[in-house]
């Protein structure tokens, strides 16, 4: 039952990375959101999640982890809420950002409370599985289930829908949770503020750029700025008695593979997610709901993958499931590149898709496993906020990243349509062209594709650096393995 509610947790907060994102095309016409712009719904989440995740897993270990998670759980509900009314762009983004301050306190503890609450070795392994498979496989069924209440309801209930789940959890946690030992300990708040900001300019820079393009002021300033801030991070963290960011967790070579590998592929999910929840409905004309079921084969297979990783773990060790993992993402965002106006679903999405999400089921448990491996007891909670910030700044830069390469290519193939759309269009298109700018279909099918396949490009290459981080910078001892059989092993130094 712990594992039950801590697991909800979880999926309560990943899944509301994705629950939007079958919304988007809604909320762009509720709220007067731009394509680009639109990436914003995803990154005030994200963002505001990975740069103070760190800042929530230390704060159970001063705290209690407990205490902490229920504050985490309360609060997002509320953020929720506060979301589900939003009247403007300006006040769902600011009910998205505080989601993500919820989701950053109430996800790293719930991560710690797994280490703490289950013994080392098989037990533990099974958990930790558990736990991958629904941070992985919550995406995909964040997109069904806003499916159907974008479909029966409307788009404000994928914001609503979390106010009970959040309840119930806050009065489950007392009865199945033990409370944690309290470490001694400090805050790193200016630490915590230095890097969210820092990536905020990041993800607004590339976002801009792909708007106004590279030679843009602003687009300069927001890069220059993001350096300057987050040198002086990087500054803070190494003088700081107890940093936010425990800079050596990076000296050893896998744990630092690790983070490096969920940085790149949390960037190709992210990014797969969003633009294939664009293209089967804009495109391929799917409803919220034919959208969300079209994804559901993406939870099976990632849990069938987590479930053969978590299997095979202590034999293999978890190198060979990185690297393979990654090799088949990389493969399933290779072959969707190849997506234009004339696919279908199950011709040009399902397949790719699926490889893709075994690929994803592999990785997320063999990168759990070792970024949390031979770590002291008082920094799991570091520990397992680092691994959670990498996945959620990662989704967000990458995203940033994919929505620039979508930006310079829709803009490309704008300019091939727009002369072609003159020459074909009746009087009422070319007038109502000229009134809100808009391409009608089939031509704005044509763009959105050339954008969404360019994007897919940029991913791939993601999840190929992943693959070669895992097989070049992995090492696994044979001290890992006999702690992942059960084994003592040697103790955390």
């Amino acid at each position: 039952m712990a594992l039950f509610v801590l697991a909800s947790c979880q999926l309560m907060v990943v899944l509301d990375i994705t629950i939007v994102n079958i919304a988007l095309p809604h909320i762009q016409r509720a709220l007067d959101f731009s394509t680009t712009s639109l990436a914003w719904v995803v990154s005030a989440y994200t963002l505001t999640f990975g740069g103070l995740l760190l800042l929530g897993g230390r704060a159970g270990d001063i705290l209690g982890r407990r205490r902490v998670f229920v504050f985490g759980v309360l609060l997002f509900a509320l953020a929720s809420l506060l979301g589900g009314l939003a009247q403007n762009a300006g006040q769902l983004l600011g009910a998205r950002a505080l989601q993500g301050v919820g989701g950053a306190i109430a996800s790293p503890t719930a991560l710690s409370l797994i280490s703490t609450t289950f013994r080392e070795g098989p037990e533990r392994n099974r958990a930790f599985g558990v736990f991958a498979a629904v941070s992985a496989g919550g995406g995909a069924i964040g997109l069904l289930a806003g499916g159907i209440l974008v479909e029966w309801l409307n788009w404000r209930w994928v914001l609503f829908v979390n106010v009970p789940i959040g309840l119930l959890i806050v009065l489950a946690t007392p009865r199945w949770i033990r409370e944690s030992e309290r470490h001694p300990g400090r805050f790193d708040a200016t630490g915590a503020l230095t890097s969210t900001v820092g990536m905020v300019l990041l993800v607004y820079g590339f976002i801009r750029a792909a708007q106004e393009g590279w030679r843009d002021a602003l687009t300069l300033a927001s890069f220059a700025a993001a350096v300057v801030v987050l040198t002086g991070f990087i500054l803070i963290e190494r003088r700081s008695r107890q940093p936010i960011t425990p800079l050596h967790m990076f000296a050893d070579r896998n744990r630092a593979g690790t983070y490096g590998i969920m940085l790149c592929l949390a960037a190709a999910i992210f990014g797969m997610f969003f633009f294939l929840t664009l293209f089967v409905q804009d495109v391929l004309g799917f409803s919220p709901l034919q959208a969300g079921l079209a994804f559901l084969p993406v939870s099976a297979v990632i849990a069938i993958g987590a479930g053969l990783a978590s299997r095979f773990l202590p034999v293999y060790g978890p190198k060979p499931f990185m690297v393979i993992g990654a090799i088949l993402a990389a493969a399933g965002l290779a072959w969707l590149t190849l997506t234009d106006v004339h696919s279908t679903y199950a011709g040009s999405v399902l397949g790719p898709m699926l490889v893709f999400s075994l690929g994803m089921g592999m990785e997320f448990v063999s990168l759990t496993l070792m970024a949390l491996s031979n770590v002291p007891t008082p920094e799991t909670g570091a520990a397992s906020g680092l691994l959670n910030a990498t996945q959620q700044v990662g989704g967000s830069l990458g995203l940033s990243i994919l929505v620039t390469m979508y930006g310079t290519a829709s803009t490309n193939e704008a300019e091939k349509q727009i002369p072609l759309f003159q020459q074909q269009a009746t009087p009422a298109e070319r007038l109502r062209f000229e009134r809100t700018g808009q391409l009608p279909k089939p031509w704005s099918d044509e763009i959105l594709t050339a954008g969404v396949s360019a994007s897919f490009i940029m991913a791939a290459i993601f999840t190929a650096i992943a693959a070669l981080i895992a097989l070049i910078v992995i090492q696994v001892r044979p001290s890992d393995l006999d702690r992942l059989k059960g084994g003592a092993g040697p103790g955390p130094m």
